[in-house]
């Protein structure tokens, strides 16, 4: 029976649905970022398991990318796979499967929506992998990310106890945002270059004011919510135009906990909403309110500029 199991193991692939990438990580200023960065270098080094708690957001994937870059294995693969989109009845099935049982790192996110039978499939895994080197035996260095507390998630029997303290050699916090606000300037000018580059658009120099604002709000969604904001910013071209959209949304009083629900999705519709009147605006009045020639260079029908006319309340305006 025993060796069943074993062979079963040997044999066992999880089932690789990777993520995407996701956000950089980027070298924070902050005392609390300067210390999780000291931490984070010592380890790297070591085989010993990583989990990382943060909330969502906060760059548990990006860091778990970092650690992989600076330990011995950083010129293996490093593989991201989201735990709750794994289906149970494919523990074990490897066809066509990347196994966890390979070289490089593998990154559990949200390693708590695991399922019973994930669970048990995991621990075995480790528990082989322990009783042998594990570079010598080609198993892949795990590092696992939540923002659950996990030991909540044992004491409700979410979460098998010795899976946790198999995958908790290491237990790194990822302060949020909010947390450290010294970082922002950094991040944003980071990602404005970033999305710089993809638009092939010169990145904008963002105003006193809306440093001010960045630095006033408490980014519920953390680095990938300003992440989105920036990619926001350089994809409309104007900054004025983009935080039309993003102020309302940023300055909304039920919007200022954590613990709200905030959708970036949401203020880059008001941005986009607001570009487009904008744009609008500028074509009607160059054209002296002439619909029709607003139309053909806008490049949409008649009707749907009339529609979106009546939309921004303008409808009484100029000439038909």
């Amino acid at each position: 029976m025993e060796s069943d199991v074993r062979r079963d193991v040997e044999n066992a692939q999880i089932p690789m649905i990777h993520e995407p990438m996701g956000m950089d990580f980027v070298e924070g200023v902050s005392p609390s970022m300067r210390s999780v960065e000291a931490v984070m270098r010592e380890f790297a080094q070591s085989e010993v398991p990583v989990l990382l708690l943060a909330e969502r957001g906060a760059g548990k994937k990006a860091t778990a990318r970092r650690v992989h870059d600076l330990s011995r294995r950083g010129g293996q693969s490093f593989r991201a796979v989201s735990c709750g989109t794994l289906e149970s009845d494919k523990f074990g099935d490897p066809a066509g499967q990347a196994g966890l049982l390979g070289t490089g790192t593998v990154f559990l996110n949200e390693v708590a929506e695991l399922s019973a039978e994930g669970q048990v499939w995991l621990l075995q895994a480790l528990t082989r992998g322990s009783e042998k080197d594990s570079r010598s035996q080609g198993l892949a260095r795990l590092i696992c990310g939540s923002a659950r507390d996990l030991e909540a998630e044992v004491r409700a029997g979410n979460l098998r106890e010795d899976l946790y303290y198999r995958i908790s050699g290491v237990c790194l916090r990822l302060p949020p945002l909010r947390q450290r606000r010294e970082d922002i300037p950094v991040l944003m000018e980071h990602f404005l270059g970033k999305y710089g580059r993809d638009f092939q658009r010169t990145a904008p120099a963002l105003s006193e004011e809306t440093h001010r604002l960045f630095q006033e709000y408490s980014w519920p969604g953390n680095v990938r919510e300003l992440e989105n904001a920036a990619k926001a910013i350089v994809a409309l071209g104007d900054e004025t135009v983009a935080m039309g959209g993003l102020r309302a949304m940023l300055l909304r009083p039920d919007l200022g906990g954590n613990g709200s629900r905030v959708s970036l999705k949401q203020a880059a519709r008001a941005a986009s909403r607001e570009a487009e009147k904008e744009i609008i605006l500028r074509v009607l009045t160059r054209t002296r309110w002439n619909r029709r020639r607003a139309a053909e260079e806008l490049q949409i029908s008649y009707k749907a500029l009339l529609y979106k006319v009546k939309q921004m309340g303008c409808s009484e305006y100029g000439a038909s």
